[in-house]
């Protein structure tokens, strides 16, 4: 039982959506690091190419820019991850929006922006690529779907960002509903809620140095998360480690949700 065996996912195949920035590239960048070819996806073409550009001087990282907000655009990913693959191993449903505004003024855009991208996309794209996660899936190596939640889908948030915390709270708990369905079929789910990361959702208050300092010293690890927090919990869920875990939520933030 050596560390290289248990924690290995050298020449698996993964997904991940969101993944020109941010956690989703941190998540990205592991996993290519690690012999995994890595698909990603984003809305932004350029800021996808470029991405998967510079990750490629790592490994192998493959760039299919689509908007998975829509049917249209799930369709459209599916198919052209279907003609350069017929497997995937590991998706990582990380592409997140959020929107911020005062009880009473928050407008119904930004609840239906915000389900549709964080709750509905990582529903129908797990849905429309189950053919390609059985497809290779066993006992002992199951194939992994890795939802991104937030802590603030765990504990009461201090903003006003009501339709995300809903949102985060949601995906969690249809990792738990989908992970029922599909654990029969080798694929387990399951999802990470992080607390504070360097992404473009937390620049506004991490860009400002005195902001900074406060969210560093709120959190009981006395700073925040780096890409080896994150990119370590998929490779252990990706891994041999992993595979008798599912419908769980892990927590990486440092200890801020033991404080709720």
């Amino acid at each position: 039982m050596k560390i290289d065996d248990l924690f290995s996912v050298q020449g698996k195949v993964a997904v991940v959506t969101g993944g020109s920035r941010g956690i989703g590239r941190m998540i990205a960048s592991g996993l290519v690091a690690n012999g995994v070819r890595t698909y990603i996806t984003a809305r932004k073409a350029e800021a996808c190419d470029a991405t998967a550009a510079e990750l490629s001087e790592h490994g192998e990282c493959i760039s299919i820019p689509a908007d998975l907000s829509t049917v249209e655009g799930v369709e459209g990913f599916v198919a052209a991850f279907g003609e350069r693959d017929d497997h995937l191993d590991i998706l990582v449903n990380n592409a997140g929006a959020a929107w911020g505004a005062p009880l009473g003024e928050f407008p119904e855009l930004g609840f239906d922006k915000v389900m549709a991208i964080n709750v509905k996309a990582p529903f129908l794209l797990t849905q429309a690529l189950l053919p390609h996660l059985r497809a290779r899936a066993t006992a002992d190596d199951p194939a992994r779907v890795i939802m991104i939640g937030s802590i603030d889908g765990i504990r009461v948030p201090v903003g006003d960002n009501f339709s995300y915390s809903a949102s985060k709270a949601g995906i969690h708990m249809l990792a738990r509903h989908l992970g029922a369905f599909v654990v029969g079929d080798h694929i387990t789910v399951n999802s990470i809620a992080p607390g504070p990361f360097e992404s473009k959702m937390m620049e506004y208050r991490l860009g400002d140095p005195e902001s900074r300092r406060q969210i560093e010293a709120a959190n009981p690890r006395g700073r925040i998360g780096t890409p080896e927090d994150v990119a370590g919990t998929v490779i252990y869920l990706a891994s041999r480690a992993g595979a008798f875990t599912t419908g769980v939520v892990i927590p990486v933030d440092g200890g801020i949700s033991q404080l709720a």
